[in-house]
């Protein structure tokens, strides 16, 4: 009898050893004159750079733990890399952007084990490059979100249940967020919601399953000790520089193509996280507390967070304000959210759930010719209605997934363990 422990590695290998049956790629030469060549090589640095982001994420989070946490916190980001990767060969790709059944979910056998996915242009999806270089791109924003959860509940997690979680939440919220939001017939899409890189998508669904998870696992054992020290800073400063020079890729690359969106993304982008980060070390500095590295870090990544879903819509200037605001506001979520006693390790949902809704809500305030400074109110109130419905959809979901997976697979360490460590419970590992 399997342990219910092995259950998740278990499953994944049975998958690797379906998928290997399947003729994924057969290696042919496609000539198609629909392709672009500088849209389809820019569009393979963009997909370079945003997998970069998931280590850079692993550094971030890495560095702020406890130092006996610090590989199983790595880690919980690096493997992604691996397990969404054979998902969204199998079903997962096609989820979000198979078939759309109803708005909401792609039909999971159009393009299961990248069935239909290859060196052509899809008119659709990918009408300058080719098919499954979009079907990569992709892929590495599915990687990413998950990751971006294990912050809320660093430190505490069994590794074995979060494997099953992340894999639930990638087919359960995930891909019908994507699917709504980027796919021509997705209902957010036809419905007129601007998300230019994954306001909802990506940092709206991680921050309110981080909520959730937050909620279910409870608090650590030393949660408010005073004596908690990050694990090491210069890993925090390494981490946002990977993540912001990945983010490059993450939002101009969402422009498909090399063109002038692209390069407005390109601007916006980084102009949001510099005038995010002086604000939120200057807030900092303002109500008494000394300018960190730490404050810097989580101030840039913030500005990215926040211009993600307004990259290609607004202007520089406009980049400025959505950096200074997001700051500003998510630096308050943080210090009130450490008075409720919810424990989101590393605030996952002041920074990427709140950054998100700052920036899909400033969004339809600049984007142009259809922002409210324009005059229109369509935009704004279905794009309030979409924070509405995104947030409700991502926490109801992703506790009832944490909940089935804790009757499968506890989530929670002993607190034996938990006080020796994950680095050295769950992996047998340590830095020291």
């Amino acid at each position: 009898m399997i342990k219910k422990k092995w259950v998740p590695g278990f499953s994944l290998l049975i998958l690797v050893a379906i998928i290997s049956m399947f003729d994924v790629d057969n290696g042919e030469v496609i000539i198609d004159s629909n392709i672009n060549g500088a849209d389809t090589a820019w569009m393979l640095a963009a997909t370079g750079l945003v997998l970069l982001m998931t280590p850079g994420l692993s550094f971030f989070y890495g560095g702020m733990v406890n130092k006996k946490n610090v590989i199983s916190t790595m880690l919980q980001s690096f493997i992604c890399m691996g397990i969404i990767t054979l998902i969204w060969v199998v079903f997962g790709f096609s989820l979000a952007f198979g078939e759309s059944i109803g708005g909401i979910f792609g039909n999971p056998t159009t393009f299961a084990f990248f069935k239909g996915v290859g060196g052509a242009t899809q008119a659709d999806l990918a009408p300058t490059i080719p098919f499954i270089l979009f079907a990569l791109f992709q892929m590495k924003f599915a990687i990413i979100t998950p990751a971006l959860i294990t912050g809320s509940f660093a430190e505490r997690v069994r590794f074995s249940s979060f494997l099953l979680f992340i894999i639930l939440f990638s087919i359960f919220i995930y891909a019908p967020l994507a699917h709504m939001t980027w796919h021509p017939d997705g209902f957010l899409r036809k419905w007129g919601v601007l998300d230019f890189a994954g306001g909802t998508v990506v940092h709206m669904s991680a921050g309110f399953a981080a909520i959730a998870a937050a909620i279910i696992l409870g608090k650590r054992k030393n949660h408010g000790a005073s004596d908690h020290q990050p694990a090491n800073v210069p890993y925090v400063l390494l981490g946002t520089g990977l993540l912001w020079f990945g983010w490059f890729g993450f939002n101009a690359g969402s422009a498909l193509g090399a063109n002038s969106s692209a390069a407005m993304a390109f601007a916006t982008t980084t102009v949001a996280s510099a005038a995010a980060m002086l604000a939120w070390v200057f807030y900092d500095a303002l109500m008494g507390r000394k300018i960190s590295g730490m404050g810097a870090s989580i101030g840039a990544v913030v500005g990215l967070v926040a211009i993600t879903p307004a990259a290609g819509f607004v202007t520089v200037g406009q980049s400025i304000f959505i950096g200074v605001a997001s700051a500003i506001i998510s630096n308050i979520v943080v210090y009130y959210k450490n008075k409720t006693g919810i424990d989101d390790t590393l605030d996952v949902f002041p920074c990427h759930g709140v950054g998100g809704i700052v920036g899909m809500i400033l969004t339809a305030v600049f984007a142009k010719d259809v922002g409210l400074i324009y005059g229109e109110t369509t935009t704004f109130f279905r794009h309030i209605a979409a924070i509405f419905m995104v947030g409700t959809f991502t926490f109801t979901m992703s506790y009832a997934l944490f909940k089935l997976t804790h009757m499968i697979l506890p989530m929670r360490v002993s607190m034996e363990d938990e006080e020796r460590g994950l680095d050295l419970s769950q992996h047998g590992e340590s830095i020291s």
